[in-house]
């Protein structure tokens, strides 16, 4: 009996290493962007100098990449879907051309003018929709001609000049920043306070996630895997709110932010629709036989694609201060990279929100980095590149290993 026991817990132990590292290879695609954010993170804020993580520059970090954060919200979906959208840059741009005409040249009230364009921009979206869901034209062919449409109608409306300034109440949609009710002197203790409750509010869902699978039976990750993840992101949600809390406190735009990941993760994850539009992208035959409306669900992911474009317009031009004929240029080439670098597939079915919003701000952090250092925009745009170019490389290998 003695000499069985060493070796049969030696034989438990080899199992569970093995089955951590089978499961790290199964989720290659969901720790792989994680560690590539702190990875990132980490290089640069030892090439800046401890610059990176500043209050004042992560504050202008989150500014800065709120409009790519909302609309990759929405390409997700149209990505999932099978589909692909360039026209939400120009949509972007006419969108906040539109809100600067109404807003500035006729006066109307902010509000209201901001409803007017969030409905445009579904109508546009709509549009662009129809005759990809119900005429089988394929999505690139129509959305790149609404690119040309827009960018055109952009510098009919604005007459080829800049429209602006915005009232200081709009301009408040990106610039401003939630009050502290604490009335905090040295810390915006309503951003810390907040910062706390929703790290320890994501720790006690995914614990209870977990308790869940455990008790019907599922694989679930290994405790090791699921306690270094959960601490990580923990200890980052309160960090990032105490280094917020040190400058101004929470700017309005990351509110909207935090808004619509968590109610675009629960629809993707929780609901029948989100479901759908997965098995659509999966296999769009096999999905329509088994009873879903393959066309209605595409038509409506194109519709909320062209409300969030309208949303960040919007967020672009009160940042911006202005209406410009060139706003949004080439801002669909980082929305789809921020998508697929998030571990979207291109075959669609496959990706995540929390991904898409990583894979922005991984584009977000390069991009802020090799400025703080100095890097040419034209090498920039070469190590984007590649970066995309890498991230899509890695999703056929693991598909081709699968």
């Amino acid at each position: 009996m003695t000499d069985t026991t060493p070796s049969t817990s030696g034989r438990a132990e080899t199992r569970t290493s093995k089955s951590g590292l089978q499961f790290l290879k199964g989720h290659l695609r969901e720790y792989g962007i994680l560690i590539a954010l702190v990875v990132i993170m980490a290089f640069f804020q030892v090439a800046t100098g401890g610059i990176l993580l500043k209050p004042v520059n992560l504050t202008n970090l989150i500014l800065q990449n709120s409009y790519i954060v909302i609309m990759a919200v929405g390409m997700l979906l149209v990505i999932v879907c099978g589909h692909i959208d360039l026209s939400v840059g120009s949509v972007l741009g006419f969108i906040g051309a539109l809100a600067a005409v109404m807003i500035v040249q006729w006066g109307l009230p902010w509000p209201l003018a901001a409803v007017i364009c969030l409905a445009f921009g579904a109508i546009i979206g709509m549009a662009q929709g129809f005759w990809v869901a119900y005429f089988q034209i394929p999505s690139f062919i129509v959305t790149l001609a609404g690119m040309l449409v827009f960018k055109g109608l952009t510098l009919w409306l604005l007459a080829g000049q800049s429209v602006g300034p915005f009232p200081p109440d709009f301009r408040l949609i990106s610039s401003g920043f939630v009050p502290d009710v604490f009335g905090g002197e040295n810390l915006n203790l309503l951003t810390l306070y907040t910062g706390i409750a929703v790290a320890a509010l994501l720790l006690w869902l995914s614990i209870r996630a977990r308790q869940r699978q455990l008790g019907t039976g599922a694989d679930v990750e290994p405790f090791a895997f699921f306690a270094g993840r959960s601490a990580l992101i923990f200890g980052a949600l309160v960090y990032m709110s105490w280094l917020m809390a040190d400058f101004r406190g929470l700017p309005n735009v990351f509110v909207v932010m935090a808004l619509l990941i968590a109610v675009y993760s629960f629809l993707t994850s929780r609901t029948t629709f989100g479901r759908r539009i997965y098995a659509i992208g999966g296999n769009e035959k096999a999905a329509s036989l088994s009873g879903i409306n393959s066309k209605r669900l595409t038509f409506l992911t194109f519709a909320n694609m062209g409300m969030l474009a309208a949303l960040a317009g919007l967020v672009f031009a009160a940042r911006l201060n202005t209406a410009t004929p060139k706003a949004g240029v080439a801002f669909e080439l980082d929305v789809i990279a921020a998508v697929f670098i998030g571990g979207a597939s291109m075959s669609g079915g496959v990706g995540t929100v929390v991904g898409a919003v990583v894979g922005a701000f991984i584009m977000g952090v390069m991009n802020n980095g090799m400025s703080i250092l100095g890097i040419g925009i034209d090498w920039q745009q070469v190590i984007k590149g590649l970066v995309l170019l890498a991230a899509v490389i890695f999703d056929v290998m693991n598909k081709k290993k699968g």
